[in-house]
């Protein structure tokens, strides 16, 4: 189980709602706006994407009656190859409640997040003012969901994989790890060998264009979330003519090494859970009186599964490996720290169910035992095409440095061996910085406490854009779009319906 946790999907708290009713033009309102006709030309010297871009989405009832009408997009598996293999792309769209202004195309992270999914709870996704305006489109990026999804492991075997021992001790525990990461990209390679060497973010921003243009929109209007921000600003460097209204929240910058991603990541889960054992200590909780007996206390914990799992739930124990999962959950909004704090109580009491409910969350796993998703999948499918693993020296000096910034999560993020060590696919990306020069000003969003995607990412990219603006949000969770601050709400819904960005950059509390 090394280092899975930027995998999951931003805490919007849409998993946890009923599905909607249905939702289509009310009586007396507009018609939705006229395609623009040149939003169908592919990009110069692409001629030969022209039927990919030419093409009209045909749209109908969801599966399984989500919210909103689907469709599928066609496009090809290698863009090196446009006349070779195709798969389709799975689109779901929510309709503007009143006069279409747009569409608006979101993206809840990952990599591996179900974009049909988010968009099907387009009333928790965007303001108001916002649905009534906008079509919400979301879609399954390729290897995801129902876009030609990749493939590595039976359920059983990724019960192993995420239950397995994050910290290992020995060389015996260092092997089972490198096993099990050989194990997750053979089986990719063996199951889904067509699709995952062309599951790259790139490739998926390629994909995206290809959808504004059967769209009929001129220039994208988007939303992305955690992984969404590399995506899009992957898209703006590709596509600077075609950015329209652009918003990256929770952002991973696309000039981050693995190192400076896993190091970054685990200093922002070690500042969440010292918020959160601040809080604890505050509120007279039961796991110590002070911070430092809070975390002292949860690593304790950590360290007595290491050696003893207890029962966890259904046919499952839990494990240290299950257990790191359940509190990372908790990490991504601050709902849900009480609930940590009472599952972390009945683990002490050998009850483990509660903590393993958080990590079946994480890991979009039903109780049944089945997943509803191959998030925990196609993490590794994507990131080890998007982002080189260090080897050698730089390995250890990465675990090394990891375990000094972080001592609380350093060594569950960063250490072990993780798949992408041995994986099928050479990486396609390398970092770099990306500045998107010809693209409109975009609208970067960073948390202070974000566990996730660290606030200083945020700064980063926006410093590396050519036009930007930067929303800082002072709080914790992960991103800050929707998560009931009025002030960031408010520059989000501003940009996108009248395409006025702040006059400077602002800072929200």
């Amino acid at each position: 189980m090394s280092r899975p946790l930027l995998a999951r999907l931003v805490a919007t708290g849409a998993a946890s709602v009923l599905l909607l009713s249905g939702c289509s033009f009310l009586p007396g309102q507009d018609e939705p706006t006229a395609a623009d006709p040149s939003a169908t030309v592919p990009p110069q010297g692409q001629e030969d994407l022209a039927r990919y871009y030419e093409q009209d989405l045909s749209w109908g009832e969801c599966e399984g009656g989500a919210e909103g009408e689907c469709s599928e997009l066609e496009v090809p598996v290698d863009y090196d190859d446009p006349e070779g293999e195709t798969l389709k792309i799975a689109v779901l769209k929510v309709a503007a409640k009143r006069k279409k202004q747009g569409s608006l195309v979101v993206n809840p992270g990952g990599p591996g997040g179900s974009g049909t999914e988010y968009a099907s709870y387009a009333d928790y996704v965007v303001s108001g003012d916002v649905r009534d305006r906008f079509d919400v489109v979301g879609f399954d990026p390729r290897g995801v969901g129902r876009s030609a999804p990749v493939d590595c492991l039976d359920d059983g075997a990724l019960d192993d994989f995420l239950g397995q021992d994050p910290t290992p001790d020995d060389a015996a525990e260092e092997q089972a790890l490198v096993d099990s990461g050989k194990a997750m990209g053979q089986g990719c390679e063996q199951k889904s060998g067509t699709v995952a060497p062309h599951v790259s973010t790139p490739e998926a921003a390629r994909d995206m264009d290809v959808l504004r243009a059967a769209l009929g929109e001129s220039q994208l209007t988007y939303l992305g979330k955690s992984y969404g921000t590399y995506l899009g600003a992957t898209y703006a460097e590709l596509f600077p003519d075609k950015v329209g209204r652009f918003v990256l929240d929770g952002v991973v910058a696309p000039d981050l090494t693995t190192a400076e991603m896993n190091i970054g990541q685990a200093k922002g889960f070690d500042t969440a859970t010292r918020a959160w054992a601040r809080s604890c200590a505050e509120d007279d909780c039961a796991l110590g009186s002070t911070e430092d007996e809070v975390i002292e206390t949860m690593q304790g914990i950590l360290d007595d599964l290491d050696e003893s799992p207890i029962p966890g739930a259904g046919d499952l124990e839990l494990t240290e490996g299950w257990a790191s999962l359940g509190i990372a959950q908790a990490m991504y909004d601050q709902g849900a720290w009480s609930t940590l704090t009472d599952a972390l109580v009945a683990v002490q009491g050998g009850d483990g169910k509660d903590l393993m409910q958080l990590a079946f969350q994480y890991a979009d796993r039903n109780p049944d035992g089945q997943y509803a998703g191959n998030i925990m999948e196609v993490i590794y499918a994507v990131n080890c095409l998007d982002h080189p693993e260090p080897e050698g020296d730089e390995r250890e000096q990465m675990i090394e440095q990891a375990k000094q910034d972080a001592p609380i999560w350093g060594e569950v993020i960063a250490g072990g061996s993780g798949p992408c060590a041995s994986w099928p696919y050479e990486p396609v990306v390398e970092p770099h910085t990306i500045s998107a020069k010809g693209a409109a000003p975009i609208l970067v969003i960073g948390t202070t406490r974000d566990p996730a995607t660290p606030y200083e990412w945020a700064q980063r990219l926006h410093d590396q854009l050519d036009e930007s603006r930067l929303v800082t949000h002072e709080g914790d969770g992960h991103t800050a779009y929707m998560r009931q601050n009025s002030c960031v709400d408010s520059a989000v819904d501003d940009f996108w319906l009248t395409g006025e960005l702040p006059e400077q950059d602002i800072t929200c509390s």
